[in-house]
């Protein structure tokens, strides 16, 4: 059983995952626009470029996400985080500088009792991220 997080954009899911997917180096292996769906053929021609669906997969983890329309209108997302374990301190730093850029520090990347490095920011396209490169936990 996997748990994978689905991303909700305001028409901009193709330029996130094409960053996403270099930044992170990951792989998209899937963006379909609404207009390639059967059952679409009704939509407004100023929708169906948008993406209806996308997948990116990044080592054995996924993000799927959509580009919101008319009737499944766009909304920040609240309250949740997608969250990165970055291998190393400097990719922890590397990876929140370039989430960063644009965006919106909730929290500096710092050492944290947890992690020799954690921040917290909101990208660009509006996805909140957790970044930590997490420090080794006693075994309870």
């Amino acid at each position: 059983m996997k748990l994978t997080t689905y991303l909700n954009f305001d028409g901009n899911t193709r330029e996130a995952f094409e960053f996403y997917a270099g930044l992170l180096g990951g792989r998209i292996v899937a963006m379909m626009t609404y207009g390639e769906t059967p059952g679409c053929e009704d939509m407004a021609e100023a929708d169906r470029g948008k993406i209806m669906h996308a997948r990116l997969e990044i080592g054995g983890d996924a993000l799927m996400a959509t580009d919101s329309t008319p009737q499944y209108p766009y909304h920040r997302i609240r309250c949740a985080y997608v969250v990165f374990d970055a291998d190393s301190s400097a990719d922890a730093e590397r990876i929140f500088a370039a989430l960063s850029a644009g965006g919106e520090v909730e929290m500096p990347m710092q050492e944290t009792f947890w992690a020799h490095r954690y921040g917290i920011t909101v990208d660009r396209f509006g996805v909140p991220w957790m970044i930590n490169h997490a420090k080794p936990m006693p075994a309870g």
